[in-house]
């Protein structure tokens, strides 16, 4: 009920929202296109052209601001295309190289307004770590226009953001013009940092456009749920750490918000179905005991095969010799019975049932082996 009547709670709900949405959904052609670092230049690039601005203008209204930090990352991702187009500097050098640059230039920049005499340059150094709870209702307006702008073009331009993502080479047999495509991804990935700055930071806004993105790509393999998700999760870790701020004194909401983005990166690491690192050795321990039940059904077959009865029954200690393994063989005839292959005869003893011996020629067939594959060997079974 508080997030309905406090101004400012509710404000700054909305702006982690907005900025979590927009971010997560962009921040998803960076994360496949493998630009992480891209937000983090533009992010620090953006420092110098906020201090510019206001130089210029005198103005720290939010939208002044954010063309500034815009036109700054903007140039600063454009240098970048430019020093790995024309030079043998890789991307990521010439990355380090524009965000070290441009993020000192930005620091001196902000130095030297603070020592104005004019007391009107205060509050400035807070994009270097945002201060969410400042937001107010014309921030959030900002940001809900230039982050709507930025999203109806990426959806006009899917098809083509597509090709640009997964392969701009098939663009270009297309006869679709990929560089300025590619100009134009990079300047909607410019306006999803640019409208988080005042609310995260300029040293915290590349988390906000990488970690959804990340998280979303644990889940899924299909680009359009990926996206939906990235926001999702982006939307998320805005009303999480903006609301977790709210709960005490002293706990500012960029980096709350940053944390919650953490948490659900680490979530999908673990638990996501198909990538996760728990239901991977989840996968791993399925399969390992599946293939120990195969070999146990195989050598129990392979010793059948010795006598022309196939349901002559064995003891399970030889089994155990023929295993690498023999403390699972038992675990095996057990999970074999329950599944009708094997049966028990008494006497620690097991034979192998019509099912299970079709089952072990199945396998065998499906291995690219003979039936017969032990038809060579003396039998093992000490009852032969």
């Amino acid at each position: 009920m508080e997030l309905l009547t406090d101004y400012t709670l509710r404000t700054v709900v909305l702006g982690a929202v907005t900025l979590g949405i927009v971010s997560g959904a962009l921040g998803t052609f960076a994360v496949l296109r493998q630009q992480s670092l891209l937000g983090d230049a533009i992010s620090h690039a953006a420092l110098p052209g906020i201090a510019l601005a206001f130089l210029l203008t005198g103005s720290k209204l939010p939208l002044v601001l954010m063309l500034g930090a815009a036109a700054a990352g903007w140039l600063a991702t454009l240098l970048v295309m430019a020093v790995t187009r024309t030079t043998r500097v890789k991307y990521d050098s010439a990355l380090g190289l524009m965000l070290s640059v441009f993020f000192g230039f930005g620091l001196v920049l902000l130095t030297f307004i603070q020592r104005r005499p004019d007391a009107n340059q205060a509050g400035l150094d807070t994009f270097l770590f945002g201060q969410a709870a400042a937001l107010v209702t014309r921030d959030v307006l900002t940001m809900g226009v230039l982050g709507t702008v930025a999203l109806v073009l990426m959806l006009l331009f899917w098809k083509e953001f597509k090709l640009l993502a997964f392969d701009p080479a098939f663009g270009h047999t297309l006869g679709l013009r990929m560089g300025p495509l590619d100009v134009l991804l990079t300047s909607l990935l410019v306006v999803a940092i640019v409208i988080g700055l005042q609310a995260v930071g300029v040293v915290l806004m590349s988390a906000m456009l990488i970690a959804p993105a990340a998280s979303a790509r644990q889940w899924t393999d299909r680009l359009g749920l990926m996206v939906a998700l990235s926001a999702l999760f982006g939307a998320l870790a805005g009303t999480g750490g903006a609301l977790l701020s709210s709960t005490a004194a002293n706990l500012p909401t960029g980096p709350m918000i940053v944390l919650c983005a953490g948490v659900l990166v680490v979530v999908s690491l673990l638990f996501a179905p198909n990538r996760g690192l728990l239901a991977r050795q989840l996968r791993a321990r399925r399969n390992s005991r599946r293939l120990r039940h195969e070999a146990v059904l195989l050598d129990l077959y392979a010793l059948s095969s010795q006598h022309t009865d196939p349901g002559h029954p064995h003891h399970e200690s030889v089994l155990d010799v023929m295993r690498d393994e023999p403390v699972h063989t038992r675990r095996s005839l057990e999970a074999l019975a329950g599944q009708g292959y094997v049966r028990p005869t008494g006497d620690q003893h097991w034979a192998l049932t019509p099912e299970g011996t079709e089952q072990a020629r199945r396998l065998l067939a499906a291995r690219g082996e003979t039936t017969d594959r032990n038809a060579g060997n003396p039998p093992q079974d000490a009852n032969a």
